[in-house]
């Protein structure tokens, strides 16, 4: 049953990840992956949300919560994209860029795990 728990997350976290970043790259012409940034920064802030949400307040199935984290954010977040984005900017020389993107992933994707748990503490 876990098995199938985290595959149903994962399919409909991917699809959420495909239309999401199609969406902000359709709005978003230059250089910066905005579409990759913004979905890891959203997953980093629903897993800190989730998990603390999850040993805080609710109590949901171990399947439920398999499907929401490991299935679902697990394919929704893009860390490999990520690692493959900044290498092609810094192959295509836009070493600033590439250097900003790293940074500021790495830095508001902690600050989205740490704010998550934060809010589902307040819950």
């Amino acid at each position: 049953m876990n098995v199938f728990s985290v595959a149903m997350g994962g399919a409909l976290g991917a699809v959420a990840r495909y239309g999401l970043g199609i969406w902000i790259s359709n709005k978003w012409t230059h250089d910066f992956p905005l579409h990759t940034f913004l979905i890891n920064i959203t997953g980093a802030f629903l897993l800190g949300f989730l998990n603390t949400l999850f040993l805080d307040k609710l109590t949901l199935s171990p399947e439920m919560r398999l499907a929401m984290t490991v299935g679902f954010l697990g394919a929704f977040t893009t860390f490999s994209t990520f690692g493959y984005e900044t290498i092609m900017l810094l192959k295509d020389g836009n070493i600033l860029t590439a250097g900003i993107y790293t940074l500021v992933s790495i830095i508001i994707g902690f600050l989205g795990v740490f704010l998550g748990m934060g809010l589902a503490r307040l819950i």
